[in-house]
């Protein structure tokens, strides 16, 4: 039986976890330099399940999935896609990373069209082309100046896209603290097998995902803990976004963490946005709202 959506509470929901999201994701400088990718990982996603068991055991849900399986399919999706994307977020600008993320409305379109049957418009394509383009405004508009890496956020995205569209046609009626219990169980497993497999040496936001267990203190613990728990708030709200809304119509809100990321990174780090970047971005957003006034593909 279809679940019923409700286009409002999922659009409300998604924002409420983008404007979470976009403050805790500026904190990832405070441990990029000493700590690394993987234990960052092992240690939020440990803390981040200890509060889901414990909101479980208060009887506000359900742990454990209906469908253990494509629960965990799509959590490795989407964990593989927040590696890549916090890996980025150690050595290149925020509005960058996000910009190359938030493609994955656009690909959560495609997929739609290519694996699902439903019809492109031609104002759609338009939109899904002038996305694209933002996206690459904000990343590197130089030709001169091109950076491969800087393309990895827009991997992150199509990997993110695809778990969006698993959320709904995998997990219909799935919980959304079973569905979060599953991506951070994910990431803490992915994070234990880096810090087991690659040195404990080294310092600097550049070896960020090249170092395993790093050696812990203070501060340290005290910025994983605030990072795990927005992000543990933000994820809750997405997910009950994707759950009470279709995919293709709910994902442009994701959109609003360019105004939000973009906006903390230049109040907390002073990284202010260029002329072309900030064109890009406009772009992104009016591809979003083109698709937002689309209610059939």
């Amino acid at each position: 039986m279809t679940q019923d959506t409700a286009p409002g509470r999922a659009a409300l929901s998604i924002l409420a976890g983008m404007a979470t999201l976009g403050l805790s994701d500026n904190f990832v400088p405070y441990v990029s330099h000493d700590s690394s990718l993987w234990q960052f990982h092992l240690l939020r996603g440990a803390m981040a399940l200890c509060a889901l068991a414990i909101i479980a055991a208060l009887g506000s849900g359900v742990i454990w999935p209906k469908r253990p399986v494509a629960v965990l399919g799509r959590s490795a999706l989407q964990a593989t896609s927040m590696l890549i994307y916090f890996g980025c977020l150690a050595i290149l600008p925020i509005g960058v990373v996000v910009a190359g993320l938030f493609t994955s409305p656009l690909f959560v379109a495609l997929i739609a069209a290519i694996f699902q049957g439903k019809r492109i418009g031609g104002l759609h394509g338009f939109a899904i082309c002038v996305g694209f383009v933002g996206a690459l405004l904000v990343i590197r508009p130089d030709p001169a100046a091109l950076d491969l890496v800087a393309f990895l956020p827009i991997f992150a995205g199509l990997l993110y896209a695809i778990g969006a569209v698993a959320t709904r046609a995998w997990c219909e009626g799935e919980g959304t603290l079973s569905l979060s219990a599953g991506f951070f169980l994910m990431l803490t497993v992915m994070g234990a097998v880096g810090c087991l497999l690659l040195p404990g040496s080294g310092s600097g936001p550049d070896g960020f995902a090249a170092r395993g267990w790093m050696p812990l203190n203070t501060d340290l613990l005290f910025w994983i803990a605030v990072q795990a728990v927005g992000a543990l708030l933000g994820i809750v709200f997405l997910f009950r976004g994707y759950q009470i809304g279709e995919a293709s119509q709910v994902a442009v809100y994701e959109y609003s963490l360019l105004i939000f990321a973009s906006g903390w990174a230049w109040y907390l780090w002073g990284q202010a946005v260029p002329p072309l970047g900030l064109l890009g971005m406009g772009l992104i957003i009016m591809s979003g709202a083109l698709i937002a006034t689309r209610r059939k593909m």
